[in-house]
C-alpha cells in the first residue's frame, strides 16, 4: 500500500510527473560531487609530490658527466691526488680493485642487485654510499635506517668526525635523514636525525651520505661541499668509483635478482597507494549512514481504497481465487489473534489453529465448523463463494471485536 503526503504546489513536478533535465543534472551532481572532489584531491596530491621529487637522468652522479648533475669535477680532483683512481661500471669490476685501506664511492646504489651487494659486502674496502635505498642499507650498513627527508639547505657538522669537521658547513638542500645506531657517528643533524652516518662493519668503514647534491658539479664549489667529498673519498691506497650501469635486460646477469616491485619508481608505488586510500575513503563515505531516514514527498497520492481495488482486479484478471482467499484469511487471522489474547505468532502456527477456531466460535454466533471453513477452509469454487467468504470473515471479526 502506497501512502504519503502530497507536496505543496510549489514543489510539484512538471506536467506528467517527469523531472526536467536541470533537475536530473542537479541530482546527479549532488550524488557524484563527493567522488569527484576526492579524485581531484588525489590528483593534486600526486602532482605536488611529483613536483617535489627531483628529476634525474642517466648522467646524474656519473663521474664522466660534465653536466650540472654529474660528478666529473669531484672525480678529477680525486685523480689529481696521486692515488690510484679506478672507475668501475659493475660491482664485479669494482671488487677486482678491493684492497685493505682503499675507498669505494658508490653512486646510484639503487642499481645494485643482490649479487652485487654480496660481492661488495665481502670486501675489505671502506665504502661511501650516496643516498642508498633501504635494501642497500640493510646489506652494507646494518643498523642504519631511513627516518625521513629534510629540506634544510645548509648545516654545520656538529660531530667529531674529522672529514666533516674539516669541511665545515655543507649545502645539502633535499636530503634523507637516518637513525644513528649505537657505536656509529652522526653528523649534520636535522631534528635529531643525521644526514651523514659513519660506522664500522667488519673490516670496513661505511659512510652513508643522505644527499648527492654536495658532490655534483653544480654545487661542488658551494660551502664546504668539495672538501666533504674529497675527505670522505680520500684514501692512501686506492679510490674506486662505482657508478653501476643499469642491469641487463637480456634475461641474464643481475636482472634476475630484482622483482617488479624493485624496478617500479617510487612515484608509481605512491600513486597506487593514494588510489587505494581514495577508494577506501569513498567506500566509507558511501557506506556510512548520514542520519535519520527522511520522509520523501510522493509525486502523487494513491488512496488506500484504490490500491486495494487495483490489487483485487489483478486477482480477478488471473482468476487467482486461491491467492485472494489466502490473503483475506491471513489478514483476518492477523487481526483476530490479538483480540483473542493469543500471541501474534499463533496466526502462522498450524498447531494453534484448533485453539483459534474454538476461541472465535465462543465469541460469535457461528459454530466451530463454520469458523474452521472460514479461516482454514478450501479454495472458493467461484467468485460468489469468494464474496461470501469475505462477508463471513468481516462478520467474525466484527463479532469478536464487540464481544
Amino acid at each position: 500500500m502506497v501512502t504519503g503526503t502530497g507536496p505543496p504546489p510549489a514543489a510539484a513536478p512538471p506536467a506528467g510527473g517527469t523531472p526536467t533535465a536541470g533537475q536530473v543534472a542537479s541530482r546527479r551532481w549532488r550524488a557524484s560531487r563527493g567522488v569527484l572532489a576526492t579524485l581531484l584531491a588525489v590528483v593534486a596530491l600526486a602532482l605536488g609530490l611529483a613536483a617535489l621529487q627531483p628529476s634525474t637522468t642517466d648522467q646524474d652522479l656519473d663521474p664522466e658527466s660534465p653536466g650540472p648533475g654529474g660528478t666529473r669535477a669531484l672525480a678529477k680532483l680525486l685523480e689529481r691526488r696521486g692515488v690510484p683512481f679506478y672507475l668501475a661500471r659493475s660491482a664485479g669490476d669494482a671488487a677486482g680493485h678491493d684492497a685493505p685501506g682503499g675507498t669505494m664511492v658508490i653512486t646510484r646504489p639503487e642499481r645494485l642487485t643482490d649479487r652485487d651487494l654480496a660481492l661488495i659486502r665481502g670486501g675489505r674496502t671502506d665504502l661511501v654510499l650516496v643516498d642508498p635505498p633501504r635494501d642497500v642499507l640493510a646489506a652494507l650498513a646494518p643498523g642504519v635506517r631511513r627516518a625521513g627527508t629534510s629540506f634544510e639547505e645548509s648545516d654545520v657538522p656538529d660531530c667529531p668526525l674529522r672529514a666533516a669537521v674539516l669541511a665545515g658547513s655543507v649545502r645539502f638542500e633535499r636530503s634523507e635523514t637516518y637513525e644513528v645506531p649505537p657505536g656509529a657517528t652522526g653528523c649534520y643533524r636535522a631534528g635529531g636525525l643525521a644526514r651523514l652516518v659513519q660506522l664500522r662493519n667488519g673490516e670496513s668503514t661505511v659512510t652513508v651520505l643522505g644527499s648527492a647534491v654536495p658532490l655534483t658539479n653544480q654545487r661542488l664549489a658551494e660551502d664546504g661541499n668539495a672538501a666533504l667529498g674529497m675527505n670522505l673519498a680520500d684514501s692512501p691506497v686506492s679510490i674506486t668509483w662505482l657508478a653501476p650501469d643499469l642491469p641487463a635486460t637480456d634475461g641474464g646477469g643481475g636482472n634476475e635478482e630484482r622483482s617488479l616491485g624493485d624496478l617500479l619508481p617510487f612515484g608509481v608505488k605512491l600513486f597506487f597507494l593514494e588510489l587505494l586510500v581514495a577508494v577506501v575513503l569513498v567506500a566509507l563515505w558511501r557506506a556510512r549512514r548520514l542520519g535519520p531516514v527522511v520522509a520523501e514527498r510522493l509525486p502523487v497520492v494513491v488512496r488506500s481504497a484504490e490500491a486495494v481495488e487495483g490489487r483485487a482486479r489483478l486477482y480477478r484478471a488471473h482468476r487467482a481465487r486461491d491467492r485472494a482467499a489466502d490473503a483475506l484469511r491471513s489478514g483476518a487471522l492477523e487481526r483476530l489473534v490479538p483480540l483473542l489474547g493469543l500471541p501474534r505468532s499463533a496466526a502462522q502456527d498450524p498447531a494453534a489453529a484448533r485453539e483459534i477456531v474454538t476461541a472465535v466460535a465462543q465469541r460469535t454466533t457461528h459454530d466451530e465448523g463454520m469458523v474452521w471453513t472460514a479461516l482454514y477452509g478450501p479454495e472458493p469454487a467461484d467468485d460468489g463463494q469468494l464474496v461470501g467468504l469475505t462477508d463471513l470473515l468481516d462478520d467474525l471479526e466484527r463479532q469478536v471485536r464487540h464481544s
